[in-house]
């Protein structure tokens, strides 16, 4: 009897996770579609009211009012960006509430890599957290450095002042 109960426990268990990882797909993939289709509300909507997004510059590390101030011009001019996971993973807390993960995504700057964490407020996931990187080859990470290093060089020199 008892072995049937933790079975039953740990197949109801394995459901609801498997549940909540459709919906964490369904949300990602249609935060990165309400980009592409230009659709501010729905874009924003997917954030948690305290989320906080970091970009590709490592000047991007954006509360969501933030965030939503720089990319409103370009959901306004209809330019704004479209990606495509091509492979996610999903892990959960103990409690099933809080939910991370990291997925590698088609974009206009190649591949990217996303990474974050959700929270489930309700029945809804929302996405709490959010890092952007581009991709380098291992190969080619002394050519990128020479080319970022002007740049970057005067942001470290900036930031070791603090």
């Amino acid at each position: 009897m008892k072995k049937t109960i933790l079975l039953l426990l740990f197949v109801a268990s394995f459901a609801n996770a498997q549940t909540d990882k459709d919906k964490i797909n369904q949300t990602l993939d249609a935060w990165h579609k309400a980009a592409g289709d230009v659709k501010f509300d729905a874009y924003f909507n997917a954030l948690a009211d305290d989320a906080i997004y970091i970009g590709t510059d490592a000047t991007e590390n954006w509360t969501k009012k933030e965030f939503s101030i720089w990319a409103k011009p370009f959901f306004e001019k209809g330019t704004t960006w479209n990606f495509k996971a091509l492979e996610r993973h999903i892990f959960f807390d103990k409690s099933g509430k809080i939910a991370w993960f990291d997925e590698l995504l088609d974009t206009q700057m190649k591949i990217c890599r996303g990474s974050g964490v959700l929270v489930k407020v309700g029945k809804e996931w929302k996405i709490q957290h959010y890092v952007l990187s581009m991709t380098i080859p291992n190969d080619e990470v002394d050519a990128v450095t020479k080319i970022k290093a002007p740049i970057e060089d005067a942001l470290i020199a900036k930031l070791q002042k603090k």
